[in-house]
């Protein structure tokens, strides 16, 4: 099964948004990454407007030639704005003011009918609806329930085993292993309910490979490593980099 890859840019907007200034340009940075082989962009309008604006998610509406997923809260505010820019697709998250990112995934059991109505909206609209969840079978069964037609799990509990001195350490490497089978669990009982299955947070060159041999998961969502990779090797070269790691771990299917 062919694995996809789309570049979260928020971070080239985070360059930005620190200057105000017109540059870097995100949509220049899209499509430097189509260029380079990615299947498609990612970006998350966030309430604070930290770094995406909606001015970007518009310009990218319109450029963006590949797939367009926009995360956002499953908000009043953030569905109009879906339903007016019609991105392809659209991934529900948990959102924090006091975050630096995103936490882990959206408890989709605690806010099951808030969550069906965005959906049934968001689907209704054309766009894909996908929820961005932790590895756990009770919210795999609740993104079922309340129509999502994908879910992406959250990797941060096993990128944060697999980083820095916690790699290792026994206790990182049992932390990781441990954290894989879940996602692998979790893929697999995603796939029997019939849902997409994408991946992404704190993924990096180094870790991703063990992520992307699971058979379930198709999609990545990979943002901060890749812009991080570019102010040495360029974009370009980044993007190509990742798209290697993933397609090289897919071969194992």
């Amino acid at each position: 099964m062919t694995l996809r890859l789309n570049i979260n840019i928020d971070h080239v907007a985070t360059v930005r948004q620190a200057r105000r200034a017109p540059e870097p340009s995100v949509v220049a940075a899209a499509m430097m990454c189509e260029q380079a082989g990615a299947d498609g962009i990612t970006i998350h309008l966030r309430a604070d407007r930290r770094h995406i604006q909606d001015a970007d998610l518009y310009a990218l509406r319109q450029t963006v030639t590949t797939y367009l997923n926009v995360e956002m809260a499953a908000t009043d505010e953030m569905m109009l704005i879906a339903l007016d820019a019609r991105p392809d697709a659209v991934t529900l998250v948990a959102e924090s003011p006091n975050e630096v990112t995103t936490e882990g995934g959206l408890d989709v059991r605690a806010n099951l009918e808030q969550l069906r109505v965005s959906i049934s909206r968001l689907r209704e609209g054309g766009a894909t609806a996908s929820i961005f969840i932790d590895p756990d079978a009770a919210q795999v069964g609740a993104a079922h329930e309340a129509g999502a037609q994908q879910v992406e799990f959250c990797t941060a509990a096993y990128a944060d085993a697999t980083l820095g001195a916690n790699a290792m350490h026994a206790d990182g490497q049992r932390r990781a292993a441990a954290e894989l089978h879940r996602l692998r669990e979790a893929a697999t009982l995603a796939a029997q309910y019939g849902l997409k299955v994408a991946a992404g947070h704190g993924l990096t060159y180094r870790n991703v490979a063990a992520v992307a041999a699971i058979e379930e998961i198709t999609e990545f969502n990979i943002g901060h490593n890749i812009v991080a990779r570019a102010l040495f090797v360029g974009l370009d070269g980044a993007v190509r980099e990742m798209r290697e790691r993933i397609i090289e771990a897919g071969r194992q299917h």
